[in-house]
Order: C-alpha cells, then structure tokens, then sequence
C-alpha cells in the first residue's frame, strides 16, 4: 500500500494530536484575498442563498467563490493529512462581525452538529485581517480531548449555548490572529470562542468543516436546511449516504 502524500509533517501531526489545532498557514496572498473578498461583498453578502434562515450558510452551493475557497488545495490537502484521501465539505458559514458584534461564548462544535460518528476538522480561513482588536477567534490548546457540558449562554451572546465555565481555564486562550487568506486547522472538540468586536474594524472570516464519506450527515436537520448539498472534496464515497452537488456556474 502506497504512503499518503501529506503536505504535514510527523511533527505537525503530532502537534494536532496533542494540541487539537494547527497553523496558521497561507492558502494564498492577501492581495489574492483582496480580490475574492471584493466578489464576496458584491455577490454573497448581499444576496440570498440556499438557506431560507442565513445569507452566510451554505453559500458553496451556489457562489463559485466560496466553493473554491472551501476546497482550496492548501486547505484539503492538509486535512487529508489528518483524515485521509477521501474528504468531504459538509458545510461552509460565513462569520461577519461589524463594529459592535456581539461575542461568541467558548463552545465545542460538536454540540451544534448533525454529525454521526461526530468526526470533523474545521478551517477557518481570514477574508479581513482579522487580529485580537477585531475579535480574531480564540483557543484553547489541548482542550479537545474531552467533551464538555454546555449550559444556557449569558445574554447578549451570539450562541444560546456555553461550554460550563466551571470546567475549563480560559487564561490557558490563545489568539489566532490572521493576514487576509491565511488559515488555521481544529478539532470538532476544541473550545474556541471570540469577544465582541470593540473595534471600528468589521471582521469576515469563513469556517469550512470537513469530514468523511462513512458519516451520515443529517442535511435536512438545523442547522443546515432542506436541500442541503455537500462537496466531495477529495477522492471518493463509496458509501452514498449523502448528498453531493458540484461547482456552481
């Protein structure tokens, strides 16, 4: 059996192992970005998309732009350095926060997923500069190697669940400041949250979770939405158990 070709090395993947994150890394220059950033303004934030309840959803369904950064080789290549050839891009969210936007409490994703088995590695991948004046995405490291409770978020918050402050040190965060079209890699477990943005600064970045075809996704369930389509991001299913839609138009 030949040896998967990963852009990671052992020591990379041993990082994530222990660490349940990687990066950041530079899927393209910022006057790259630049561009796409100028087609995400003028295309996908002020349009409609597939679901009826969010423009910033599941906007590869029908924005070539947002497709491609979702499946961006810099990106999936090295995921499939920690889960293999076969890849798929369950679903992408945009995440724009103006002068003013509320926080994002710590949480582990995997409380808010139609995911079974709840396997999944996301990117969130810098469409601003994004820095800790403009609420830049927190972590904390090691954190995804056990499952939290969550309880009822604070008022004022952007999500109605927290992970139980009892159970975790935040003084252990790590800022993940990012250039436009730089990105980082985590765990579907790892506690990560944001503060409000008290900045003038607006702050857009995207999430692309991935994951493998032996996972039933549950597309019609929130948060996606009914017609909810999924990207083969690399290789093949050989299971069929979800739906696939290609590049759009």
């Amino acid at each position: 059996m030949t040896k998967l070709e990963s852009l990671l090395t052992r020591d990379e993947v041993n990082f994530f192992v222990e660490n349940g994150y990687l990066g950041p890394y530079a899927a393209m220059p910022p006057q790259e970005m630049a561009d796409i950033r100028r087609e995400i303004e003028d295309q996908v934030l002020t349009t409609d998309g597939p679901n009826p309840r969010s423009r910033m959803q599941s906007r590869h369904m029908d924005q070539a732009a947002i497709y491609d950064l979702a499946t961006h080789p810099a990106i999936i290549d090295r995921i499939a350095g920690l889960l293999g050839p076969d890849l798929i891009v369950w679903a992408t969210n945009l995440w724009l926060k103006e002068p003013g936007g509320a926080q994002i409490p710590w949480h582990q994703d995997i409380n808010f997923w139609p995911l079974e088995p709840p396997v999944n590695i996301s990117a969130w991948i810098a469409i601003d500069e994004v820095t800790v004046e403009n609420a830049c995405v927190q972590i904390i490291p090691g954190s995804h190697r056990q499952s939290l409770p969550h309880t009822r978020a604070e008022a004022g918050m952007a999500f109605n669940k927290m992970a139980d402050p009892t159970t975790y040190d935040a003084n252990a965060a790590v800022n993940m400041e990012l250039k436009p079209g730089e990105f980082f890699l985590f765990s579907e477990r790892l506690l990560h949250g944001s503060s409000r943005n008290s900045s003038q600064k607006r702050r857009l970045g995207i999430s692309v979770r991935v994951t493998l075809p032996m996972v039933h996704i549950n597309q019609d369930a929130s948060p996606l939405h009914a017609g909810h389509s999924a990207i083969i991001a690399r290789g093949n299913d050989v299971m069929g158990f979800n739906r696939y839609a290609g590049r759009p138009e």
